[in-house]
């Protein structure tokens, strides 16, 4: 039988956008390069001062054996170091995006570059240790897969709103740059028609879409004997609102600041409930370039200077203040050492 005559409709331009992801997803266990010679084009979250970047966390107990602050992260240096140097010979930073995450790291569809707030930043990167922001090669990275990239070299950095975890720095040996976004994991819902409410008993039973190897899908079975949820794996986040367009799924469970753009794109779609977790956005790196990690942190302090005339700040207006209002600044920075 037929789509129509299941009476599955897409909605809104999001679904052409989205229905490529889908074709994309197919091919999902390689790091794929962009195509077209484009390599040289290029929620409301809890306001931080953004100012000097914060003493290192107390030494406070946990059992996560990240001292319970895995957004602490190495202090700025601009040294370089064999990291460095392998970029610079190289010529090109190779940096793993999205090109599905409306506003954050999208191909815009008429220009055909790869915009939005990560690659704004990943742009100041390129510029710091090489010179020009133009000298960066974009290679698409699923989201079940990012990790792997980063630790075969296939990539030298992720930037690609990737919540920074105690389980990623520990067991998928991935080191991050300082936070530099807060969010937190809600549900997507169609507007019409759906009974869930929140993160609660209205999901018992429920289809619920969620990227495979997601912070979200980790919510998932930590609660799914309280929710019993039927839990939908995908390889890309976005495939996740394709099922939600062709009523393939009740609900997406992904970041909010993610699904506030989503939901910009498609108009039928809406976020319920409150976020159910607090998550913050770094920059990934191999565990061993420590030369990088602390050259990315000096670049995020450079970024983040200058309130509200900060390139953050600007970067935010740009692409995020219309559908996440009311940020008045980054997270404040973290360190370790």
């Amino acid at each position: 039988m037929g789509r129509e005559g299941r009476g599955w409709r897409v909605r809104g331009w999001a679904a052409v956008v989205s229905a490529a992801a889908l074709v994309a997803a197919a091919a999902a266990g390689a790091v794929l390069p962009l195509q077209d010679g484009e390599d040289r084009e290029q929620p409301k979250a809890r306001a931080a001062a953004t100012g000097a970047p914060a003493a290192a966390p107390g030494k406070a107990a946990a059992d996560d054996g990240c001292g319970g602050h895995p957004e602490a992260s190495l202090r700025p240096s601009s040294a370089s170091g064999p990291a460095i140097e392998r970029i610079r010979k190289r010529g090109k930073l190779v940096i793993g995006v999205d090109q599905n995450g409306y506003r954050w790291s999208y191909r815009d569809p008429v220009s055909r570059k790869i915009v939005g707030f990560d690659i704004d930043l990943a742009k100041a990167i390129a510029k710091d240790i090489l010179g020009s922001e133009d000298d960066i090669l974009y290679k698409t990275v699923p989201t079940a897969k990012r990790f792997d990239a980063v630790n075969n070299r296939d990539v030298d950095l992720l930037v690609r709103t990737v919540s920074i975890t105690c389980e990623r720095i520990k067991e998928k040996h991935i080191a991050f740059s300082t936070a530099y976004f807060e969010a937190g994991q809600q549900l997507l819902v169609p507007r019409q028609g759906s009974t869930v409410k929140g993160f609660d008993s209205s999901v018992k039973g429920k289809r619920i879409c969620v990227a495979q190897g997601s912070t979200g899908q980790a919510e998932l079975e930590k609660e799914k004997e309280r929710l019993r949820p039927r839990v939908l794996l995908v390889a890309n986040q976005l495939d996740c609102l394709v099922m939600l367009q062709l009523g393939e799924a009740d609900a997406v469970f992904t970041d909010n600041a993610l699904a506030a753009g989503q939901a910009a794109q498609d108009p039928a779609v809406r976020l319920v409930g409150t976020p159910v977790t607090t998550e913050y956005y770094g920059v990934a790196m191999n565990e061993q370039d420590t030369d990088l990690v602390r050259r990315v942190n000096k670049v995020l302090e450079d970024y983040r200077a200058g309130g509200p005339d900060s390139h953050w700040m600007q970067a935010y207006r740009t692409w995020l203040e219309a559908d996440l209002p009311g940020i008045e600044g980054p997270p404040a920075p973290l360190y370790k050492d």
